[in-house]
C-alpha cells in the first residue's frame, strides 16, 4: 500500500511539474524577435501560433527553414487579412510591384518608383493618365478623341515634283484635364511618304494640288 500510494504521488507531482513547464514555456517563450504565443488561442512548441483570438489574423513567417505561425492585429506589408468563420489569415498580396493591398487583386499602395492606377501598380501611367508625384498615383489626364484619316502626301505645299513628303494626322481634346500641369498627349503627328506624281503637271492638276494643301492646313 505504501509503495502504491509512493507511486500515485510521484505520478501526481510529475503531470504539475509538467503543467507548470508548459504554461511557462506559453507565457515566456519566444522565437527570435517575436513572441510566438502571444494572442494564439492554439499554440505549438515547434510552430508557434496555430490558431488566433477573436479579430486578430494569423501570419505564417518563415525564418530560414522554419516557418511558425504568429497572431497580428495588422497584417505586415505586402499581405492583407482575409476574414473567415474559422480562421483569419494574412494572405500575400498578388498584384506585381504592390506593397500593401485591399485584396489579392487590388492594391491600395505601390512600392519605390510606381503609381497606382486602378488598383494596379505602373513604372508609367496609362495613356490619358498622368503621374501625381505628390500621391504615386495616375491621376485623370487629357482626354483625345480618335485619330483622323493621314492627309495627302506633300512638301513644300506642293503635292508633286518631289519623290518624298510628309503626311499628316491630327486628332481633337475631347476632355481637358483638372490641372493646367497635366500635359495633353499629341494631336497632330506626321510621317514620311512616297508622293504619288514625282512630275508636275501644270494646269488642273496644280490647281487640285493646291486645293488640297490648303486643305491640310486648315485642320
Amino acid at each position: 500500500v505504501g509503495y502504491t500510494a509512493f507511486k500515485m504521488c510521484a505520478v501526481m507531482l510529475s503531470s504539475i511539474n509538467m503543467h507548470c513547464e508548459i504554461s511557462n514555456w506559453q507565457n515566456k517563450s519566444s522565437y527570435g524577435a517575436y513572441p510566438i504565443c502571444k494572442g494564439c488561442s492554439v499554440c505549438s512548441r515547434d510552430n508557434g501560433c496555430v490558431n488566433c483570438q477573436p479579430k486578430l489574423f494569423l501570419f505564417l513567417r518563415r525564418e530560414r527553414m522554419r516557418q511558425y505561425g504568429e497572431c497580428l492585429h495588422d497584417c505586415p506589408a505586402g499581405y492583407y487579412g482575409m476574414r473567415s468563420p474559422e480562421l483569419n489569415m494574412c494572405s500575400r498580396c498578388r498584384i506585381e510591384n504592390c506593397e500593401s493591398c485591399f485584396s489579392k487583386d487590388f492594391c491600395t499602395k505601390c512600392k519605390l518608383g510606381f503609381y497606382l492606377h486602378k488598383g494596379r501598380c505602373f513604372d508609367k501611367c496609362p495613356e490619358g493618365f498622368a503621374p501625381l508625384e505628390d500621391t504615386m498615383e495616375c491621376g485623370e489626364g487629357c482626354e483625345v478623341g480618335q485619330w483622323s484619316e493621314w492627309g495627302a502626301c506633300t512638301r513644300r505645299n506642293k503635292t508633286c515634283g518631289y519623290k518624298w513628303g510628309l503626311e499628316t494626322r491630327t486628332r481633337h481634346i475631347v476632355k481637358k484635364p483638372p490641372k493646367d500641369t497635366i500635359p495633353c498627349p499629341t494631336i497632330a503627328e506626321s510621317r514620311m511618304c512616297k508622293m504619288a506624281m514625282r512630275h508636275c503637271r501644270r494646269g488642273k492638276d496644280v490647281i487640285q494640288s493646291y486645293v488640297e494643301v490648303c486643305e491640310i492646313d486648315r485642320l
